[in-house]
């Protein structure tokens, strides 16, 4: 299939329009549907590597440190999200606890770790990986299924309820998935497909 380095085909109506000229921060969108089909992305892929980097810290804090402390009649409780998920499939729920596992570390992590090796090689030498289709491919695939945000608001949802019964200490983990909640929504916005533009240049912006 010949490429037309010219054109752009929008992915939610497969209208064809002449590629546009984008300035800094600029989003061309398909004037039948509204689908975004091209997005300049300025000099954020710069940004991205220390953002990255601060989102991998405070993943480490939000797994090695307690998430809540509780204390009621002089005892006290605390657990981290990996004892919490322990927990669960020592009580038959280890469905749950996988769940929990996949969504809120594996996948988080295996995105961000991944979304490092891109950017390292692109800041730094202006060249792509090894690996570079098949990662950028995946992350796509991986994007839906981290979960966070939706962990973060099952635990304040838990705190609040709690803290009628016994005294609730927010601990260091719960501050940094607050953080880390923010940060990865602003990392996960840079779309996979920005690298094929960063890496290959205007033929790169369309291709799978």
């Amino acid at each position: 299939m010949q490429e037309v380095p010219d054109l752009i085909v929008c992915e939610g109506c497969d209208a064809v329009y002449p590629r546009p000229e984008l300035h800094s921060r600029e989003v061309a969108r398909c004037r039948r549907c509204g689908t975004v089909m091209a997005r300049h992305w300025g000099r954020m892929h710069e940004r991205m590597l220390p953002l990255t980097v601060a989102c991998l810290i405070l993943f480490a804090i939000a797994n090695f440190f307690p998430i809540v402390k509780i204390q009621l009649r002089g005892l006290h409780s605390e657990t981290t999200l990996v004892g919490a998920v322990m927990t669960l499939a020592g009580e038959g729920l280890s469905e749950v606890g996988l769940l929990v596992l996949l969504t809120t570390l594996l996948f988080p992590l295996v995105q961000l770790c991944v979304l490092l090796y891109l950017l390292l090689p692109i800041s730094l030498r202006n060249q792509p990986p090894a690996g570079f289709r098949i990662l950028v491919r995946a992350m796509q695939v991986m994007r839906p299924w981290g979960m966070i945000e939706v962990f973060l608001l099952g635990v304040l949802v838990a705190v609040v309820k709690l803290s009628g019964m016994a005294q609730v200490i927010p601990g260091a983990a719960l501050w940094a998935f607050m953080g880390l909640t923010v940060l990865l929504t602003a990392v996960l916005a840079f779309e996979p497909q920005a690298f094929w533009r960063l890496t290959f240049g205007r033929q790169g912006e369309n291709m799978p």
